[in-house]
């Protein structure tokens, strides 16, 4: 049975790769965007989520809405997601959050506890999955500093990165099964320091530089230093960081 199915945020780095893995599913995909983009094996709708503006539209004749699209204003677009969701019939919404972030003094992460509130309230069937951080956050924290003489990374803090792929594939499942509430977090087979996970990825693809474990102040490192985004009893992904890297030192030999 084929499945109509909205994405919003689904040019981001997840939806990048679920988009394609719905439509290999055989679902109907819809990706939210704000401006026009050439026709794949996917509709584009074009709307603006903090606005309003074209969401009504994007959300009609959809039976799942996968929530990806994150940034500044996410509980008011979240809220103008829903409004259109229930005018529309109401679908099932699907939500992609974080682990921890009730224990995480961040602002970012406040707003991602307020949308999944927003979310339980909506009178519409919902699920959220919670994830660990992706595998591409470490290299993105590491490329962000390339211009620097060495590498800097929190002291005493330690990550748990998972592979988008497998969040993916998650959302696929989830996307083809009822609304479920909260379900398990997933996190990644590993938890291992920040300052050791640079090291890795700098090793892979040849760049020679030092790391430094520098100590950071304020309520959320020190959240962090506690661990309080790590989901130990979750350890359910199955591709390591070596692994990721390795496959982005392929990639770059191979050019």
């Amino acid at each position: 049975m084929t499945t109509t199915v909205l994405v919003t945020g689904g040019t981001g780095r997840l939806g990048r790769t679920l988009v394609p893995q719905l439509a290999d599913a055989g679902h109907r995909v819809r990706v939210l965007t704000r401006r026009e983009r050439e026709s794949a094996a996917w509709e584009w709708a074009v709307g603006d989520l903090r606005t309003g503006r074209g969401i009504a539209e994007a959300v009609t004749g959809a039976e799942v809405i996968i929530h990806l699209a994150t940034g500044r204003g996410d509980v008011a677009a979240t809220r103008n997601l829903i409004e259109a969701a229930r005018a529309a019939g109401k679908p099932h919404l699907v939500y992609v959050s974080i682990v921890g972030i009730e224990d995480v003094a961040l602002g970012y992460y406040r707003a991602k506890v307020a949308c999944e509130r927003v979310i339980e309230e909506s009178g519409l069937p919902w699920t959220i999955q919670r994830t660990t951080q992706f595998h591409d956050l470490i290299t993105a924290m590491c490329d962000a500093q390339r211009g620097l003489p060495v590498t800097m990374m929190p002291s005493k803090v330690s990550f748990q990165p998972i592979d988008v792929t497998e969040v993916a594939d998650r959302l696929v499942a989830i996307a083809a099964a009822s609304a479920a509430a909260r379900v398990p977090d997933l996190g990644g087979p590993q938890v291992r320091d920040a300052a050791e996970l640079a090291r890795t990825y700098l090793r892979a693809i040849g760049r020679r530089r030092a790391v430094w474990s520098i100590p950071m102040p304020g309520r959320a490192m020190r959240d962090y230093r506690a661990g309080n985004h790590l989901t130990r009893e979750r350890a359910v992904g199955r591709i390591t960081f070596d692994e990721f890297v390795a496959g982005i030192a392929r990639q770059r030999s191979s050019r």
